[in-house]
């Protein structure tokens, strides 16, 4: 990371590199928890939960790729093994409930939203007017997990 990078940023870059990657574990766990919920979940009404879950798993892996490359460009690593993502959560990893059980799937993934969006409420306020960049693509996760909330509420 260049000099004036480092200055923009307006913080110590390795605290702020160790937040992104705690972000970064919750998301590749998100995404493990909805592939596996869509894989797995049957019974009535399901269909429509699937799909849902689907589609927010690739969300939730994109938001990983894009947080893995605002880290590199701060000059850090991601985390390199998964035994670090569940050593580093924030919000941890539920295994997803019985397969025909929804209510309780969808419950459980509201709750891991929430989860999702307190953190990045906190990175977006430890970035405002100092990290520009980390900032807006924190704000733009933040506003698609508050999207993932309300998605999974409707389904309830």
């Amino acid at each position: 990371m260049g000099k004036k990078a480092q200055e923009i940023v307006g913080m110590k870059v390795e605290e702020l590199v160790e937040q992104l990657n705690r972000a970064y574990a919750d998301e590749w766990l998100a995404f493990y928890q909805y592939w596996v919920a869509a894989q797995i979940a049957s019974g009535r009404g399901s269909q429509p939960v699937v799909e849902e879950l689907t589609r927010i798993a690739d969300e939730e892996l994109e938001h990983a790729e894009e947080l893995a490359q605002r880290i590199v460009q701060l000059g850090g690593k991601p985390l390199p093994h998964p035994k670090l993502w569940l050593e580093k959560t924030n919000c941890g990893y539920s295994e997803p409930p019985d397969s025909r059980d929804l209510e309780k799937l969808l419950r459980t993934s509201i709750d891991a939203e929430r989860c999702a969006a307190s953190v990045y409420q906190k990175l977006a306020t430890l970035t405002h007017s100092k990290d520009h960049i980390t900032y807006q693509l924190v704000c733009h996760i933040l506003a698609e997990e508050l999207n993932h909330e309300d998605a999974f509420e409707n389904l309830l």
